[in-house]
């Protein structure tokens, strides 16, 4: 029964507003000197649990990065990158970002863009500074809506280009899924028809930003005249 003294030192430690690490790391060796452990034992536990898991923490390693990118002025650059490029709009950037993010997942590299990982630190401040090259000064609404197309960009392209990839829990979730109701299909066959699908989004997606363009085209134009 001594091994239960883990759960008195996370309740006391949640209790006392002790770190949550720290309260669990404590407990941990609490229960495995309480259950005779040696603390090789215990350290050699927490190597294989750390490894175990090292796809679910390495976005503990990501974020600081980004954001020490963020603070040496990665937000600023991207800004004077996309304001140095004659001609550039805010639909053709997104659509090449589209692109991009529709290609990589479909090859199975999800997790290598993102809201966190690219389009708050660079997607979201170069499609914002194209739109002011558009159309002069952003409102507050404008802004923001710039911003929801930048996310909106990178969920759509990571939506219809996952399930190009064989071995995404989509394409299994779909192929067991129909095999409960007796039709037998090989996860290639999916992914092969979900082809057409992402060549649709990517038009169908590639039109409505034409159109942002248009807009801020015109809302330019509105603000010249009435200057």
């Amino acid at each position: 029964m001594w091994v239960l003294l883990g759960i008195v030192v996370i309740v006391a430690g949640f209790l006392l507003r002790f770190h949550p690490l720290l309260v669990i790391l404590a407990s941990a060796i609490v229960t495995g000197i309480a259950a005779g452990l040696d603390p090789l034992t215990i350290l050699a536990a927490f190597g294989k649990a750390f490894n175990e898991a090292r796809y679910v923490s390495i976005i503990w390693i990501v974020l600081p990065v980004v954001g020490l990118l963020e603070a040496y002025g990665l937000q600023e650059r991207a800004r004077g990158l996309i304001a140095r490029m004659r001609g550039a709009t805010v639909g053709q950037f997104l659509a090449g970002y589209m692109l991009l993010r529709q290609g990589l997942a479909a090859v199975g590299l999800t997790s290598v863009a993102g809201h966190a990982q690219t389009v708050r630190p660079l997607v979201a401040p170069i499609a914002e500074a194209a739109a002011e090259a558009q159309a002069g000064d952003l409102d507050d609404d404008r802004r923001e809506e710039v911003k929801a197309w930048a996310a909106a960009t990178d969920n759509i392209g990571l939506f219809f280009g996952e399930d190009i990839f064989l071995a995404i829990g989509s394409i299994l979730l779909i192929k067991g899924l129909l095999e409960q109701y007796g039709i037998s299909l090989e996860p290639l066959h999916l992914s092969v028809w979900a082809i057409p699908t992402a060549v649709a989004a990517f038009l169908i997606h590639g039109f409505r930003l034409w159109r942002l363009d248009r807009r801020l085209k015109r809302g330019a134009a509105a603000t010249e005249e009435a200057a």
